[in-house]
């Protein structure tokens, strides 16, 4: 059996594992629910600027309208995403994904 041959067995063997399955499980469990949430927000943001033009022209502070204000959640939601994605790789995917690199590097030398 060649190198090549026998690093595709054990990578297939790794993602037919259990714990690999895991992985995937918790990955999608997470950003899916997450993707379509964001995707809602940043629709309702687009919906209301092109169809309720008056609601998002009312001034709240000054010069600074709701439009401004959804505008610039925007930017506060993406970095909030990204924060809680870190936050939850850091507890729940990356011990999984840190013992299967590890299996793998010993399987592969």
């Amino acid at each position: 059996m060649t190198t090549k041959e026998h690093d595709a067995s054990v990578y297939e063997q790794v993602q037919e594992s259990s714990e690999f399955q895991e992985l995937k499980r918790r990955f999608r469990a997470w950003t899916f629910p997450m993707t379509v949430a964001f995707l809602a927000w940043y629709l309702l943001y687009v919906v209301l600027s092109g169809w309720a033009r008056d609601f998002m022209a009312i001034k709240l502070l000054g010069e600074i309208n709701v439009g401004l204000i959804f505008g610039l959640l925007q930017f506060v939601s993406t970095f909030a995403i990204a924060w809680a994605y870190a936050r939850h790789a850091e507890k729940k995917l990356d011990p999984i994904a840190d013992k299967l690199r590890h299996e793998v590097e010993e399987k592969t030398k």
